[in-house]
């Protein structure tokens, strides 16, 4: 009989970078707790971590530990008991005539140009809107769990990419992407509107959304997936809407 012990994610070591610029947060430092080594966390060890608050990039797999703030709150919504809004009935009813494509992690060029022109439209100067081919395969096609890209196309011409984990109990929104032309569509929110339906149908419990922070505008939007819960003190509870 094996011992626990010789479990991946007992095998798994926790280390914490330097301080950096925090990139939500004005004046803030950050500092992040890291997982390593990567080639051990496949999907049943990812599924585990996530529970705790952890999350990846690329292989690159982390989680928020900085020294003097605890404003990260990893959040998700039970998908059993999420109820569409009227804001949202009326996204569905914009994007109806989207199609959806569930691809492998594998290169497309047209892939590539849309997250340039995502980039310099909604984070010019932030770095990102430099990657180069390599650069855009290491954030976005590296994974040792499974993952998948959902396509979503408008007339055959793709619009918007969403880079999804699907784990032992749930979907996690890894990274999304999207035409910035096409502003009055939702096209964010429609996505993450077609993960929880997805999971629903799958008869999975949760979708991952990541961190949220309060005083974040960009983070705003998490809010209006309800019931929302989020990880605060090593615990998942309710985050009474507001």
């Amino acid at each position: 009989m094996s011992n626990a012990r010789d479990l991946p994610i007992f095998r798994l070591q926790f280390y914490l970078t330097a301080v950096y610029p925090c990139s939500y947060l004005p004046d803030k430092q950050a500092r992040s707790q890291v997982a390593a080594p990567g080639n051990l966390i496949d999907t049943v060890v990812y599924s585990e971590l996530v529970r705790f608050g952890f999350r990846r990039s690329g292989h690159h797999v982390y989680r928020p530990r900085c020294d003097a703030c605890r404003a990260c709150v990893a959040v998700r919504v039970p998908v059993s008991e999420f109820q569409l809004g009227r804001t949202q009935r009326r996204c569905l009813a914009r994007n109806a005539d989207l199609t959806l494509r569930l691809r492998p992690l594998a290169f497309d060029e047209a892939h590539y140009r849309l997250y340039q022109r995502y980039q310099a439209a909604r984070h010019a100067g932030g770095g990102m809107d430099q990657d180069d081919r390599e650069q855009f395969r290491g954030f976005l096609l590296q994974s040792q769990v499974d993952s998948a890209l959902f396509e979503f196309s408008l007339r055959g011409e793709v619009v918007m990419v969403a880079l999804v984990d699907k784990l032992l109990d749930g979907l996690s929104a890894v990274y999304t992407f999207f035409d910035p032309d096409l502003e009055k569509r939702s096209l964010g929110a429609f996505g993450v509107l077609t993960q929880i339906r997805l999971a629903q149908e799958i008869g999975l419990p949760y979708v991952y959304l990541g961190y949220w922070i309060e005083a974040c505008k960009k983070m705003t939007y998490k809010r209006n997936y309800q019931p929302l819960e989020g990880l605060i003190d090593g615990r998942w509870q309710r985050l009474e809407q507001e």
